[in-house]
This record gives structure tokens, sequence and C-alpha cells, in this order.
């Protein structure tokens, strides 16, 4: 069983935060040690050919990682105008971690409330610090930055549509070759590697036989608000829970720059999305009557990591391999992480773009430390969800822990800072018969003891 520490985390962790950082430009060294050395054959006259498939956070975060590291880098996206709709927080270390400037901020959120089912309204970030506040932005801004950013590392940018990868049947050193159109015209890139950042409904998966999984539908409504609505969030975020607005997920209203957005997710009733979005627009009616619609944005959300997420010399990273956590549904720092480690993981076991790479290689340096360090957050999130979000009962307790303010500051020191608290025993001790209490008094306790396998 988690730690009472851990479990802090899920409680309240169900939005993301960001604080004004010092930021410094990331240097991509890397050193060639003994065990990380290669018996792979050198690549002669040439770098290291990579492509990847997907400019988002993630694609674009290992393409800068590869060109800078020494790779031939080759990144592609089919409309990079265009964002996949998205709630646009991001964790406060990813402002240092990715140097991502001041300037692509929209709000600085310091203050959330949660409404349970019973529309009993909660304040989480009642702890936050002076220099603490949820940053929100826009994906398309972000993405933008991103994709420029590994543009100006040495990344080629291909503005084409992928339509299929041709795998290599049987030399182990073959290329894989990209075909794409641009331009109404068909083209073909043979490549070394391949990583596949393309999405949840992602063709490089598809390509390697990765297996399916579970996908959620997220909608959303860009709502432009009277000036005086928008005052209202000027530095506010609400979050509502309940089977009215979604059956396992949460929706939301998170203020933009001109506007707000308003949507919800579901992966059990995705043909009843709509309903769930006019619910959500119901319940906060009172704040966003008299505002217009300015876009509608709907999009596939991966459910877990995908069964298989390395083949051969094709790696999945964000979306295409499934990291989406759970209960908050945070994606934007999984996915830039994820491609940051595999750019580097495979600019280290091919030494700086000079050796050909193979399957064990991905493995051993890409997917083994990822798993290492997340995916046992990312199952716990999952037994998390189906405490919290099962039933009403279950979220009026879950907006009843989210009241306590030692569940929302180890929240917000585990969640926004992406390490484990260091909490107080006592208070931790407090904190799990709090919980036990708020479950017996809703009535859920017993149905999901064997879910939680106390």
């Amino acid at each position: 069983m988690a730690s009472a520490t851990q479990a802090a985390t899920i409680y309240g962790g169900l939005f993301t935060a960001a604080a004004p950082l010092q930021t410094k430009r990331r240097s991509f060294t890397f050193r060639i040690t003994a065990s990380s050395k290669s018996s792979n054959p050198p690549i002669v006259g040439r770098k290291l050919r990579a492509a990847v498939i997907g400019a988002g956070p993630a694609g674009s975060s290992a393409a800068e990682a590869l060109a800078a590291g020494g790779a031939e880098c080759f990144l592609f996206e089919r409309a990079p105008s265009e964002a996949k709709p998205c709630g646009g927080a991001i964790p406060l270390c990813m402002l240092d971690e990715f140097d991502i400037p001041a300037r692509l901020i929209d709000r600085h959120v310091t203050r959330m409330r949660i409404f349970s089912p019973s529309n009993l309204a909660v304040d989480f970030g009642k702890t936050l610090r002076p220099d603490e506040f949820i940053a929100m932005l826009r994906r398309e801004v972000l993405d933008s930055f991103l994709r420029d950013r590994a543009q100006s590392r040495g990344a080629s940018l291909i503005s084409g549509l992928v339509t299929r990868l041709e795998i290599p049947a049987s030399s182990p050193h073959a290329p894989y070759v990209v075909h794409y159109t641009k331009d109404h015209a068909r083209h073909a890139l043979a490549v070394d590697v391949v990583v596949g950042a393309d999405g949840a409904n992602s063709r490089v998966a598809k390509s390697i036989n990765a297996g399916s999984y579970a996908c959620a539908i997220a909608f959303q409504e860009r709502i432009k608000l009277p000036d005086d609505k928008m005052a209202y969030y000027e530095d506010l975020a609400e979050m509502y829970v309940g089977n009215d607005v979604s059956p396992d997920f949460y929706a939301w209203v998170f203020p933009k720059c001109d506007h707000v957005a308003v949507g919800t997710g579901t992966v059990c009733s995705k043909q009843d999305i709509k309903v769930f979005q006019r619910a959500i627009r119901a319940r906060a009616n009172a704040k966003i009557s008299g505002g217009k619609v300015i876009k509608v944005e709907a999009h596939p959300i991966p459910e877990h990591p995908r069964p298989t997420r390395v083949r051969g010399r094709v790696a999945l990273i964000g979306d295409a391999a499934g990291y989406v956590t759970k209960c908050s549904g945070e994606g934007i720092y999984f996915a830039a992480k994820s491609g940051r480690m595999c750019g580097e993981a495979i600019i280290k076991a091919s030494e700086g773009g000079e050796r050909m790479i193979n399957e064990e290689d991905l493995k051993r340096e890409y997917l083994k430390e990822w798993d290492a360090k997340y995916i046992t957050t990312f199952r716990f999130l999952d037994l998390l969800q189906k405490v919290f979000y099962g039933s009403d009962a279950a979220r009026e307790a879950l907006v009843e822990l989210c009241g306590d303010e030692y569940v929302q500051r180890m929240t917000f020191e585990s969640y926004l800072y992406k390490k484990l608290a260091d909490g107080n025993r006592w208070d931790d001790a407090k904190m799990v018969l709090n919980t036990v209490g708020s479950l017996m008094r809703c009535n859920v306790l017993g149905r999901k003891m064997e879910a939680l396998k106390i």
C-alpha cells in the first residue's frame, strides 16, 4: 500500500502549478561512460539519423535533445498551428527544468476552488507560498515555443502528414522508411531511429504493433466572457466533480489570456460527452453566462501506458506511449519529460550519434529509467481514481479531504515539484484516519477495500 504522503499527493493533486524562476539555458553534454559504450557498429561518414513523429511537448523535447546531442534529427508535424484541447497548467518544476519563459504564461492562478456533486465548494490552495502559483498557458503557444527551440538546436522541421512507417524486414541495421505527404506530394525518408510522439491514435504505435489501450475523450470550449465576469477568473481556477459532469473524471473552468476554457472528459461514456459538457456549463452558468464560444475542441486522451513502448529501433513517448496520469489527467510534463529522456537515451547509447543503436539500448537507457522513476506513480493514481471517482459519495469524500490544509501542503510539495514531500509522521497518521473517516461517512470504504489491498 502507498504511504500516507503519497496518498496526499493524490487527494488534492488535481491541478498543476508553476512559479517564477530564474531560468538557465540547458546544456546538452553527454559523457560516455564505460558502462554505456556500445558494441554496435560505428556509423561512417554521417551521424545517426532520427525521425520524431509529432511536434507537441513530447516530440519537440525529444528532437531538441537529439539534435543538441549530435544526431541528425527530422521533426514531423502535420499541422504546426493546431494544438489539442488541454487544461493548460504546468507544474512548478517544469518552468526551470525546461526553461519555460514567463512570457508564455497567460494567468497566475493563486486560488483554486473544487465543487463536490452537491456543490460543496472547497478552496484548494490556501497553503500556497507567496512565490507559488498555478501557471495557465495555451498549448498552441507552448508547442510553438518548444518546436522553435528544437529547430534552433538543429532539428529539421517537416510540415507534412506521416502516412506509413515501413519496418525493415531482416537486417538489424537496415533503415526505417517514413512515408509522408507534403504540399500534395508523396515523399519518403530513410532513418536509423524513430520516436513516435504522434498522440493517442499513434500511427507509429500501430506500425510496431504496440498494443491497444483505453482512451478517454476530452471536450473543451473556449469562451470569451464579458469583462466583469472575466475579472472573476483573474486568478481563480475551478474544478467540478459529479456524475452529471463526468462519471469517471472531472470538469474544469480554467482562465486563459482573454477567455476561459470550459471542459470535461470521460472514458466510459464517450458517446455522452456533449451531455456532460452541457452539465458543466449549467453548473457554472452564473459565472459564464453571456460568454461567446470562440473555439470548440475534442481529443482522445490515453488512460494507461501501452503494453509495448519500444520495439526494434522505435520508441513511443508522450500520449503515444500512454503517459497521462489518472485522477489529475496531467500529461504536459510527462510528455516533455519522456521526450527528453528518450532523446538523451538515444544520444547516450549511440555515443553522440556516432554508432547504431538497437532495441536493448532503448529498453535499457530509456524505458528502464522511465519506469523506475514514474511507473509506480501511474499505477497508484489509477487505484486512487477507482476509489475517489467511482461514485458521487466517493467524490464528496474527496472534496472533504481536499479541505484539509495538511493534505493541501503535501499535495503541492509532491505534485508541483515531482518529488515525495517530507511529511510529519503524526500529521500523516491523522490524515490517514481522516481519510478513513471520510470514506466511512460516505459509505464507500467497504466497496473499495479490495482495490486498495489494505
